[in-house]
């Protein structure tokens, strides 16, 4: 399945979860939020919330600094 993540595709396999699609990108424990089609999806929902062909993630981690 094709996602749109942060503006680029990336090619999936079906029945994929957010949090696996974090952790197939390397960013388990990098990203802070996480919106799914412009829906905010709360972290202790990113193990179940399936996700389907063409949504549009973005993934945000928050940086400190002045």
């Amino acid at each position: 399945m094709k996602l749109i993540i942060n503006g680029e595709v990336k090619i999936f396999s079906d029945n994929v979860t957010l949090d696996k699609v974090l952790e197939k990108l390397g960013l388990t424990g990098k990203v802070m939020a996480a919106a799914v089609n412009m829906d905010i999806v709360k972290q202790d929902k990113w193990a179940t919330h399936k996700l389907c062909d063409e949504d549009k993630l973005e993934l945000l981690d928050f940086v400190g600094g002045g």
